[in-house]
Parts: structure tokens; sequence; C-alpha cells
């Protein structure tokens, strides 16, 4: 392959001190929302800057499988919370005892009190039969969705909206609700809205479900490596 013409290529290299510190903020601070949103609209010069950071996302072999269904009207977000509700009372019934207290006591409220939902979509479709990148693994396009869906979680920190992911449904109630057609898959719906406070750290390590994992006990060498327990 011949080398690339060099007026197609522009200069890397590190940013700023001060930017790198406001990327890393940005990653350090994202939380999933699930009850803290504020009922202000989102100015749609903003909601098409997150959708813009989402549609930069890398994707394999540059199929870009993404769609995003904006979902504003109350009522329909009232038959997406319905929809929530009944998985979530199954979900509830798979933990049992203590944990089932905890989860239930859980505020899982954003579908309705966020004053945008958005449903984040995958055409595995898109990029025709074979695609650059997916030719041994087909689960290239959602890995590139969730991508996408990094973005605009990360874009919205910096813009001060919080983001919360919600996969608690059957999916086909869900493509019946927003018409989406048999072959799309739906990767998640996103509660999105303003708020003036987050969790210091993330709700379920403050709330005692789950706390975050030593990255040491995460990192190996060349090889995968057993970790002794105890």
């Amino acid at each position: 392959m011949p080398d690339e013409p060099m007026d197609h290529m522009v200069r890397a290299g590190a940013f700023s001190v001060e930017e790198r510190a406001t990327i890393y903020k940005a990653i350090e601070t994202r939380r999933d929302v699930r009850d803290q949103f504020l009922p202000d609209p989102l100015p749609d010069d903003l909601v098409w800057r997150l959708l813009s950071a989402a549609h930069h996302a890398p994707s394999v072999g540059f199929m870009q499988p993404w769609n995003f269904i904006l979902v504003r009207d109350a009522e329909r977000r009232e038959e997406v919370w319905r929809a929530f509700s009944r998985a979530n009372d199954e979900a509830a019934g798979m933990f049992s005892g203590k944990k089932r207290e905890d989860y239930r006591a859980l505020k899982l409220e954003g579908i309705r009190k966020a004053p945008l939902g958005i449903c984040v979509t995958c055409d595995p479709t898109r990029g025709g039969p074979v695609v650059l990148g997916r030719t041994h693994n087909f689960s290239m396009d959602r890995y590139s969705t969730v991508c996408a869906i990094q973005n605009l979680w990360l874009a919205a920190r910096a813009e001060g909206v919080g983001v919360g992911w919600v996969s608690i449904f059957h999916e086909d109630e869900l493509k019946r609700i927003l018409s989406i057609p048999e072959h799309v898959e739906v990767i998640g719906w996103f509660c999105l809205g303003y708020v003036d406070a987050l969790y210091g750290e993330p709700e379920l390590a403050v709330k005692g479900w789950r706390q975050r994992l030593p990255l040491e006990d995460l990192v190996f060498s060349e090889t995968w490596q057993e970790r002794s327990v105890g």
C-alpha cells in the first residue's frame, strides 16, 4: 500500500496539562444517574452536540451502526417506564434475602423524571454482508455502538447533563413501542437531563452494592495469571 499523502494527515501530540485534566475529570466523575434529574428541557443545540460526539466514535469498518431515537413525549416515556417496571419486578425476584431488599430500595425513576429519553440501537446490516474487521467477531458492531454511547456520556458530563443507562426491559416490548425494525438491536435506553448534584462515587458503591475492584488485581503481564483467593 502506498504511503498516505501528507495532506490527509494532521499533527499529533499530547494535549496541554489543562486539557488532559479536563478529560480525566470527565472520565472519573461520570456517573450513572437514576433519580437526580431536573425537569428543565435540554436545548436542541446541546442535544445535537451530544449526538455529534457520539457520532464521532470509532466503529469497525467505519460502518457507524448506531441510530438514536429521541423521545420527549411524556406518554411514550410512561409506556417505556411500564415496560421497564414489569421487567424490574422480574429482576427483583432473581435476588434473595437482603439483596432483594437492597435492589427494591434503589430509585430507578429516570425514565419518567428525565426530560429526554434516547434509545440507542445497532443495525448489523449497515456495512453490508461482509464488514472489514467484523469477519471473525460478529459482536464488533455492538462494541462500536457502545463506544458511541461512551462518547455521548462523557460529553454530557462536560455539559452538566446527567445520563442513566436502562437495560432492564424485554427488547421486543421496546421495539413495539418505538416501531424499531426486527433486524435492528436495542443496545439501551438512556435518560438525559440536567443535574445539579452527582454522587462523589458510583451510587452502587455508596449504597454498598459493590465496590470498585483494585486495578492491580485486573492487570496481567504477557499472559493470563491466576490470582490466589484468601
